[in-house]
C-alpha cells in the first residue's frame, strides 16, 4: 500500500515511460526547481471535424501554451498561446485547435510558462491523436464506472490496465459513459477481495473521504491521472465526457436526502453539486457549451457522412426518484426534460449520418433500485432510473421514453444504438416492439460496457414494458458482487463502422481485450 501527499504526487508524475515513442512521453525527469510541473498530464477532448480540444494542469498560476503539427519531428509547427490557467480553475486549461485537416496525424506540444518575470517554462507533455478522414471507417471505445466500491490505483496490479487494453485497439475517440470519479466512494489503502485476496490502493487525502469540498471533489480526478496507464491513454485518444450520479453523490437528483448519511457533514445537496458541477467541469476535456448554459453537458459531436453521437445527460433536469408509477407524466417523471428531448428530436431528425449512436448514461430497460419510498425493509420500491419494475405499459419516467421512441418510429429513424455503462457488466439488449407492453416502437439494440476500474455486479432484473430482450451478459456468478478487478470481470465496448458496408459491428471486451460478445448490425436506408 502508498499513501502519497501533494509533494509525492508531484514527484510520482515525473515517471518516464521510455518504451513510448518520443511523441507520446508523458513527462520528464528534469524538471526545473522553479519551473511549473504538469501534473496531470494532458487530455484530448471532443474531437469533431476541423477541431479538437486539448487540457492540461498545472501546479501553479501559468500559461498554457499548445504547439502542434502533422509529423513527429514538429517541422512548420504552429504554436498558439493558450489560456491562463489560475486559482479560480484550480490552474485548469483548455484550448480548442481549430482549422485541423481531415485524416491527419497531429502530434502536440504542450507546456506552461509560470506568471513570473522569468516566465520559467514546464518540461513539455506530448501526445498525438489522428483526426477523422471522410474515406475512413470509424473505430471507437466506450465504457464507465472508475475507481468504485474502494478498488482504486492499484500498482501491484499494474494500475487501471483496462485503459492500455482500449488504448491497444487503436481507437480514434472513446466515450466515458458517466460516473468517472466516485466522489461519495471513499478508497482506503487497502481492501479484502475475493478469495482472500488483498487489494491495495494508492491513497491521497482528497479520496480518503466522501468529498463534500470543491477541493475535495477536485482531488477525485486527480486521483484517477495518477494512473500511468490513464495518462498515456489520454495522451492519445480523444475522449467524449457525460456524468453520472457518483460524480456528486450516490443517486442523486435535486431532492436527493443527505440528512441520515453520517459521512456527509455537508447536507446540502445544492452545494455539492454546485462542488461537483465545477470540478467535472474544470477536468472533463469537453468543449464549454455557450453562454446560453455554460454548464451544458448534452451535445451532439459529428463524424461525418457514417456518426453522429448523441451525448445526453440524464442526471441535470431529472425529477426525485420515487416508485415511478405515475400515470401521468408531471415534473415527478421528468428524466431528461422537455429542452433537452426537444433538442434531441430535432437532432436525430435532421442527422445525416448513416448511424445514429445516442450515448446515455443510464440503461432503458434495467430496474436499477433506490431503496424503498418510505426507507423500510420490504416497502414499495424507488426506482433510480427509466424502468419501474412492473412489466406493464409505461409509466413513470417511462413515459417521457415512450414519446421519443414513437417519434423515432413515425419520423422513420434508421440506425439508432444506445451506448451505456452503470451497472457494472457486460450486456447486450435488443429492444422488441412485438415482446413489449408499450409497442409504439422500432426495434433498437443497447449496448452496456463497464466497469472500467470498479467492482463489479449485477446482472440487473429487466422490465418489459420496451420489451427488452438480453441477447448477452457476463456478470459475476449468482450470489457474488462487488467483485475487484482481480476477477477480471471489467469491460469496454468497441464499436466499428466499415466505411464500405456502413455495417456497425459491436464488440463487449474484457480487461485484457479479448472479446466476450460480437455483434454485426447491417446499416438501413436513413428513411423508409
Amino acid at each position: 500500500m502508498k499513501k502519497l501527499d501533494k509533494k509525492q504526487n508531484a514527484i510520482s508524475q515525473g515517471l518516464v515511460f521510455t518504451a513510448l515513442p518520443v511523441f507520446l512521453a508523458l513527462t520528464s525527469c528534469a524538471v526545473l526547481a522553479d519551473a511549473p510541473l504538469m501534473e496531470q498530464g494532458i487530455q484530448f477532448g471532443d474531437l469533431a471535424p476541423g477541431r479538437v480540444i486539448v487540457w492540461s494542469h498545472a501546479d501553479r498560476p501559468a500559461r498554457m501554451m499548445v504547439q502542434y503539427a502533422f509529423n513527429e519531428q514538429f517541422t512548420n509547427s504552429r504554436t498558439i498561446r493558450g489560456p491562463y490557467a489560475l486559482e479560480a480553475s484550480d490552474f485548469t486549461a483548455r484550448q480548442d485547435l481549430v482549422g485541423l485537416p481531415d485524416g491527419k496525424d497531429v502530434f502536440v506540444k504542450v507546456w506552461f510558462e509560470d506568471l513570473t518575470n522569468s516566465r520559467a517554462k514546464s518540461e513539455p507533455v506530448l501526445g498525438h491523436f489522428h483526426t477523422i478522414g471522410k474515406q475512413e471507417s470509424i473505430r471507437f471505445v466506450w465504457g464507465g464506472d472508475i475507481s468504485g466500491q474502494g478498488w482504486g490505483i492499484n500498482e501491484a496490479f499494474g494500475g487501471m490496465k483496462i485503459y492500455e487494453a482500449m488504448r491497444q485497439v487503436e481507437p480514434q475517440f472513446f466515450i466515458s459513459s458517466g460516473d468517472n470519479v466516485y466522489s461519495d466512494g471513499p478508497i482506503p489503502e487497502s481492501k479484502l477481495a475475493e478469495n482472500g485476496q488483498v487489494w491495495t490502493n494508492l491513497v491521497t487525502p482528497e479520496v480518503s473521504k466522501v468529498a463534500e469540498t470543491l477541493d475535495e471533489f477536485r482531488g477525485r480526478y486527480k486521483y484517477n491521472l495518477l494512473d500511468h496507464n490513464i495518462r498515456r491513454f489520454n495522451a492519445e485518444v480523444p475522449q467524449i465526457w457525460q456524468w453520472d450520479d457518483h460524480e456528486v453523490v450516490n443517486n442523486w437528483s435535486s431532492a436527493k436526502d443527505l440528512n441520515s448519511d453520517a459521512r456527509y457533514t455537508v447536507k446540502d445537496v445544492p452545494t455539492l453539486i454546485a462542488h461537483a458541477t465545477k470540478a467535472f467541469h474544470e477536468y472533463a476535456p469537453l468543449r464549454p457549451h455557450d453562454a446560453e448554459e455554460s454548464e451544458r453537458v448534452y451535445r451532439k459531436i459529428s463524424y461525418g457522412k457514417l456518426l453522429d453521437v448523441f451525448v445526453l445527460d440524464m442526471r441535470s433536469y431529472r425529477g426525485p426518484n420515487t416508485a415511478n408509477l405515475q400515470t401521468q407524466e408531471s415534473t415527478e417523471t421528468t428524466f431528461l426534460g422537455e429542452t433537452q428531448l426537444a433538442w434531441l428530436k430535432a437532432e436525430i431528425k435532421n442527422s445525416k449520418a448513416t448511424w445514429k449512436v445516442i450515448s446515455a448514461d443510464m440503461p432503458i430497460g434495467l430496474n436499477i433500485g433506490d431503496g424503498t419510498v418510505d426507507d423500510i425493509p420490504n416497502g414499495t420500491p424507488r426506482w433510480e432510473a427509466i424502468a419501474n419494475g412492473n412489466n406493464g405499459a409505461a409509466a413513470g419516467r417511462e413515459l417521457e421514453t415512450a414519446r421519443l421512441l414513437s417519434f423515432i418510429k413515425h419520423e422513420h429513424i434508421n440506425n439508432i444504438v444506445w451506448l451505456t455503462a452503470d451497472v457494472h457488466y457486460a450486456a447486450a439488449h435488443y429492444y422488441d416492439p412485438s415482446k413489449a407492453q408499450t409497442k409504439d416502437f422500432s426495434p433498437f439494440w443497447e449496448f452496456v460496457a463497464g466497469p472500467l476500474n470498479a467492482g463489479t455486479f449485477g446482472p440487473n432484473t429487466t422490465d418489459g414494458t420496451f420489451g427488452p430482450q438480453v441477447v448477452f451478459t457476463k456478470a459475476p456468478p449468482t450470489g457474488q458482487a462487488n467483485l475487484s478487478p482481480y476477477a477480471g470481470l471489467q469491460f469496454f465496448g468497441e464499436v466499428n463502422i466499415d466505411r464500405d458496408t456502413k455495417a456497425m459491428t459491436v464488440d463487449l471486451k474484457d480487461i485484457d481485450g479479448m472479446p466476450v460478445f460480437t455483434k454485426t448490425i447491417p446499416a438501413e436506408s436513413n428513411r423508409d
